[in-house]
């Protein structure tokens, strides 16, 4: 009983979080329990997702994929680029979820929250990242230049330098592929030699109800 009770309690936490962007109804509420499971282990199988979700277990994913907040671990290349994962909604298919989301995802769940800034030093900080302090300003500025959820290592080199962190920046970058604040968009040759630079795809869930705006 116990347990039931704890168990309502985080998904009226995480879904009291994600109806600040989200419309309340039908999908947030699926999507909270659903996240919950992957939170706790860092993924989540389809066969789980349609115990919870049963009809809608595709729409879920489809946005919980939108978001960035799962990922098919299926890849049409068999690299790690968010663009090159092929959402299949099918028993036997495993969806992760990224370590910053999973750090948001737990402070929703304590304080019916959705606070990315948070979630982003958290992740940093248990990765061992000395200017974890700085990274969540890093992550802010890059989402405002952003175009189309779109950055490069120029601006990462720009806004590194404001932020007294240009002697760190291929650290920087390699921690924010790793902790799923972006991913690499290698597919895209033509954009990088338009913009001279390495493309990187900023995660959206990241922008979301930022410290309530």
């Amino acid at each position: 009983m116990q347990s039931y009770a704890n168990e309502n309690s985080e998904v009226n936490g995480l879904e009291r979080a994600l109806t600040a962007f989200l419309s309340p109804g039908k999908l947030a509420g699926l999507l909270a329990p659903v996240l919950i499971r992957a939170c706790k282990t860092g993924k989540v199988s389809y066969d789980e997702v349609e115990e919870i979700a049963k009809d809608d277990s595709e729409d879920v994913l489809l946005l919980g994929f939108e978001l960035r907040l799962l990922l098919p671990t299926r890849s049409a290349r068999g690299t790690l680029e968010w663009g090159d994962a092929v959402l299949v909604a099918k028993p036997g298919e495993m969806y992760k979820m990224p370590n910053v989301v999973k750090c948001l995802v737990e402070e929703a769940i304590r304080t019916g929250r959705w606070d990315p800034d948070n979630a982003v030093a958290k992740v940093f900080m248990i990765m061992g990242e000395s200017e974890w302090e700085k990274v969540p300003k890093l992550v802010q500025k890059l989402g405002e230049e952003a175009k189309n959820r779109k950055t490069n290592a120029i601006q990462i080199k720009r806004v590194c330098r404001e932020l007294d962190l240009e002697d760190k920046v291929d650290l920087l970058i390699a921690e924010l592929k790793a902790s799923g604040v972006m991913s690499p968009k290698l597919g895209s040759l033509t954009e990088v030699i338009r913009e001279g630079s390495p493309i990187y795809e900023l995660n959206p869930s990241l922008s979301l109800n930022r410290r309530g705006k």
